[in-house]
């Protein structure tokens, strides 16, 4: 690889290489990513950088971090041949492991390397990772390393089937992954032992959605109460509704966002919000491509096997059941999961009226 390019002191001449490069996707994808967050760094948009480039804003992100996450690969040493691999491709891969803290990348990137995982194995490892870390009392057999806790998971999962050809599938997928022998051999076990051990189901998230375009409010700004002098009026800011839940920006970091007035949100004591991608969350598949908004009361925090929670994961904001009391910080209970209101036809619900001929 080249070395990472270097701002010459004329700062209008290097945005222009910058440029060049980009539009020419010369040098490595890590290069692409430098390229961009300096470009960010010198005060071009996202969008700017597209309208130059070509390169979309999601694609600029994935770059810029997953070349940070490989700059901290190269500083804690990783294997060469993983290095080597990742520094022509799998932006995609190494941006799953954002996640992660730096001291766990190397081997979480060398375990998907050595597999040829691709992206969306690559996010399934994460999930994985991720609830293996939240066991408590994980089995002494299975080590910390990415192959044992994805040997950990099939190992669960096996013991839960009664039927033979999807145990045996499973089985297969621990032995395949184990890293340590005595992950191997608390697997091995099952091809003697047919015991089937009942997994505890989920609780069903709290899903609802809109029907009628009367739960669907328009949020304004409030002016206050007259008299009011003319400038007030004036100084009020436009606001511009946005996305499918019609949150509403403000001058500074935060947002407002309008809810019906469901009993089980007028309720809350402390109720936020966040959206969500719904294949974040355990929706079904043919459910799960919309975006879905998710109200926390952070007044309740008193774990219970009946709910979803908001926690701590690690400094980042995870949503999740718990069969039993987590580690983590509880941050607050999910009260509802809101999904969009389908709407068939936008411009007609602009009309005053709509007539059916």
């Amino acid at each position: 690889m080249t070395e990472p390019l270097t701002p010459p002191a004329d700062d209008a001449v290097n945005a222009e290489t910058l440029f060049l490069m980009l539009r020419r996707k010369q040098g490595s994808w890590v290069e692409w990513g430098q390229a961009c967050q300096q470009l960010q760094k010198a005060g071009y948009s996202p969008q700017a950088i597209f309208e130059e480039t070509g390169f979309e804003p999601i694609q600029q992100n994935q770059v810029i971090v997953a070349a940070q996450v490989y700059k901290g690969l190269e500083q804690a040493n990783t294997d060469p041949a993983t290095l080597e691999h990742f520094g022509h491709r799998g932006s995609d891969i190494l941006y799953e492991l954002r996640v992660f803290t730096q001291p766990e990348r190397p081997a979480i990137a060398t375990f998907a390397f050595q597999h040829k995982f691709d992206s969306d194995e690559a996010h399934d490892l994460v999930r994985t990772l991720k609830d293996f870390a939240r066991v408590k009392k994980p089995p002494e057999a299975f080590t910390n390393h990415p192959g044992d806790a994805v040997a950990h998971q099939s190992w669960v999962q096996a013991k839960q089937k009664s039927d033979l050809q999807e145990r045996s599938r499973l089985i297969a997928k621990g032995l395949k992954f184990a890293h340590s022998d005595s992950a191997r051999k608390e697997i091995e076990k099952l091809l003697t032992d047919f015991s089937v051990t009942k997994a505890q189901p989920h609780p069903r998230l709290p899903l609802s959605r809109p029907d009628s375009e009367l739960d669907l409010p328009r949020i304004l700004p409030l002016l206050g109460k007259l008299p009011l002098p003319a400038d007030a009026l004036r100084a009020v800011p436009s606001i511009e509704e946005e996305g499918p839940f019609h949150a509403v920006k403000f001058a500074g970091e935060g947002a407002w966002v309008p809810l019906p007035g469901w009993q089980v949100i007028a309720s809350a004591e402390d109720a936020v919000a966040v959206l969500s991608d719904g294949d974040r969350l355990p929706i079904p598949p043919d459910q799960a491509s919309e975006e879905v908004l998710v109200v926390i009361d952070r007044a309740q925090r008193d774990w219970d096997d009946r709910s979803y929670f908001a926690v701590d994961a690690g400094g980042e904001l995870d949503i999740q059941w718990f069969a039993e009391a987590p580690t983590e910080k509880i941050l607050g209970r999910v009260v509802v999961v809101v999904r969009p209101k389908r709407i068939f036809d936008e411009e007609a619900t602009k009309e005053l009226w709509v007539l059916d001929e």
